[in-house]
């Protein structure tokens, strides 16, 4: 006589696994929106990063157009947030402040990124003297305040790169030479992420050191897999979930220390338009203006808690056993 199976089992039997369905990503997702901080900061991101595509396109008024007869306006239905001291649309500067901010924070974050995983991948995976040299070169430019350090690259290779401009037009005078409008760019990119990468490296070597002790990376070396493929294809791709949260706050974390450095006047400098600098702009007139200082400030603060609202979703949703034990 056959054995009956039970229903329940036949049920199982016939179905797919739940497990096999899951969707790790769709999971995730599904747990940050569940989190309305969380889906507040990301809504609050995305309209930063539309801002910063389209907003200059869109502007009521070109960001440099003064007038000087309608200066220090409060808001009206004509410039909805005043204008400054020159006569100049605060709403068109402050979406034009919105591109130069969202161009340092994801474009430094993303060398910042890059950096830190190159190094941490290294030390975290070779270790010996190379992972020592690294961790001692990452405690060395720690221990140095961030935003100093930042001055002092500016304000040190602002001058010689500019003057070697100078005479390199004098003697080809080529107009590309003249226009040094990105220089400032440029040296907010690289004094930013000198100062951001170590974060990431260290962060990236403790994921590292955790992984490569694994028993599939430990089966990749028995069958001879190259030991450059284990790092790139197998360690890092496993070890980077982590810096998925801290990316976040990175881009507020750069685009706090632009604005400080525009506000003192060795950022991004006019003709571009810059938070920071429309904060410096008005800091004289802040008393009898308010809204001048409270406008950029007020933008400043809503994104980067907006980063930070995100990024501890991120980690909430990534990280669910982390959760369950708070």
């Amino acid at each position: 006589m056959a054995a009956t199976v039970p229903s329940e089992r036949l049920t199982s039997l016939s179905q797919p696994e739940e497990v096999a369905q899951r969707n790790l990503w769709k999971e995730a997702l599904h747990r940050l929106f569940l989190n309305r901080l969380a889906t507040l900061g990301l809504v609050v991101v995305v309209l930063f990063i539309l801002a910063g595509l389209v907003g200059p396109y869109i502007t009521p008024y070109d960001f440099l157009e003064q007038e000087i007869d309608n200066a220090l306006a409060k808001p009206t239905a004509r410039h909805w947030l005043g204008t400054d001291a020159l006569g100049r649309d605060i709403l068109s500067r402050l979406l034009h402040g919105a591109r130069t901010a969202a161009f340092v924070g994801f474009f430094t974050t993303a060398i910042s990124l890059f950096i830190g995983i190159v190094l941490g991948g290294i030390a975290g995976y070779v270790r010996g003297l190379a992972d020592e040299f690294l961790m001692w070169l990452t405690d060395v430019t720690m221990s140095v305040p961030g935003l100093l350090l930042a001055m002092l690259m500016n304000t040190a290779l602002k001058r010689p790169i500019a003057a070697w401009f100078d005479d390199m037009y004098m003697q080809t005078k080529n107009p590309f030479y003249l226009d040094t409008l990105w220089l400032d760019f440029v040296l907010v990119f690289g004094a930013l992420a000198f100062i951001s990468w170590p974060g990431f490296a260290r962060l990236l070597r403790g994921q590292v050191l955790s992984v490569r002790e694994t028993l599939y990376v430990e089966a990749a070396r028995a069958i001879g897999v190259d030991e450059r493929r284990i790092l790139t294809h197998y360690i890092i791709p496993n070890a980077i979930g982590p810096i998925i949260v801290t990316v976040t706050a990175g881009v507020g974390g750069a685009i706090t220390l632009e604005s400080g450095l525009s506000f003192l006047g060795i950022g991004v400098q006019p003709p571009n338009a810059s938070w920071g600098s429309m904060l410096s702009d008005s800091f004289s007139l802040w008393i009898s203006f308010p809204h001048l200082m409270i406008i950029p400030a007020a933008t400043i603060g809503v994104i980067v808690f907006a980063f930070t609202f995100l990024g501890d979703g991120l980690n909430d949703a990534l990280n669910p056993r982390q959760v369950i034990k708070k």
